[in-house]
């Protein structure tokens, strides 16, 4: 093995995609539901938990942090509406 084949115990995927494909399947389809559920709840409890912290610096790292978990839902829920097969958003 000679040095640039060694493990280096970072897994890197050999094959991976630049670009979604521009089909979503079924088992797609439910991973990106439950990735989009998961982004929205984190979002809530941001937005609960910060409602409830009395320290200004730690509130504002949360709503950050609820922020970002927002972009991440907009962002899967974008790409979910350009798709070609609507359908399956019913």
């Amino acid at each position: 093995m000679n040095q640039n084949q060694q493990n280096t115990g970072i897994f890197e995927p050999q094959n991976r995609m630049n670009q979604p494909p521009n089909v979503i399947t079924t088992k797609d389809l439910m991973y990106l539901k439950d990735a989009m559920s998961w982004e929205l709840l984190a979002t809530k409890k941001c937005s609960h938990y910060a409602s409830l912290c009395q320290d200004p610096e730690i509130k504002q790292q949360i709503n950050e942090v609820g922020q970002m978990h927002q972009r991440h839902y907009n962002q899967l829920l974008q790409y979910v509406q350009s798709n070609p097969n609507q359908e399956y958003l019913q």
